[in-house]
């Protein structure tokens, strides 16, 4: 499945909740505590919103005040915003046209109080449909940092791949980099590596290669990923020795360090 996730990092500044200080234990350090970033999560998909569910958000309701919609809080410094908090119930279907959906991505854009956050992460749904025209043509005056693409190592998934990356470049929106997603199967308990899906054509590897993308990294299978999503439970506090664990903790750190670099070029312009 091919997948773009556009601006991590789009607004940077915005008022609530403060964020809780990092934890700290006794003297373990001096000093003030350091902030903890704050980061808003947009799921556009409108019509297959999955992201209540696996933030364990589900039945969760949006309020309004008087400064607009508030977001649902996963904790005090992560906010989510999702059309599933609209619907009665998960398994109702959002059977809208092009224009409806644009303008309730618009209504999430505008009348969201997320507060004062750092990085805005929207997921969108597979291809290059309105939700990602409408993302990128609200959003254009933000500065958005770049997309973050997913994609599998077969070609079938490939071909979509290649399409997202090319209508990223039509639209002028910068590409963080690719991330290939159930990349092989580490056995638990052998440690040994099986294909599950062969990258016939060489995978996201070859592919970044030809097209001169950054690949940001490769998540192995692991059959508790699948599980913490259903469970709405934190996979990277779930399963922290798993080498899907170790694999995304990399990712974070090249994705942060990328737009870490974008905001000292704009400072240095401006």
């Amino acid at each position: 499945m091919a997948e773009t996730v556009p601006a991590p990092a789009a607004p940077r500044r915005a008022g609530p909740p403060p964020a809780r200080d990092a934890p700290t234990s006794g003297s373990a350090r001096a000093g003030p505590p350091l902030p903890r970033t704050r980061v808003a999560l947009l799921d556009i998909d409108i019509c297959g919103p999955s992201i209540p569910k696996m933030m364990g958000l589900e039945g969760e309701q949006v309020h309004q005040s008087g400064s607009g919609w508030s977001p649902v809080y996963v904790e005090e410094n992560l906010g989510v915003m999702s059309v599933g908090f609209l619907l009665s119930s998960p398994d109702d279907a959002v059977i809208w046209r092009g224009p409806k959906k644009n303008g309730l991505i618009k209504q999430f854009l505008r009348d969201v109080d997320w507060g004062e956050i750092d990085y805005l992460i929207v997921d969108t749904p597979p291809g290059t449909s309105d939700e990602h025209l409408s993302i990128v043509q609200y959003l254009s005056a933000a500065r958005i940092d770049g997309a973050v693409i997913i994609t599998t190592p077969q070609e079938v998934s490939l071909q979509d791949v290649r399409k997202e990356i090319n209508f990223c470049r039509k639209v002028k929106l910068p590409i963080i980099g690719v991330v290939e997603n159930m990349s092989g199967f580490i056995c638990p308990k052998c440690k040994n590596e099986s294909q599950i899906f062969p990258p016939t054509t060489g995978g996201a590897e070859k592919m970044c290669q030809n097209l001169n993308i950054s690949l940001l990294g490769k998540v192995p299978l692991d059959p508790q990923i699948g599980k913490s999503c259903d469970k709405g439970q934190s996979f990277l506090s779930e399963v922290p020795e798993s080498p899907a664990t170790a694999s995304y903790r990399s990712i974070i750190q090249r994705i942060q360090e990328y737009c870490d670099l974008q905001h000292f070029q704009e400072e240095k312009i401006i």
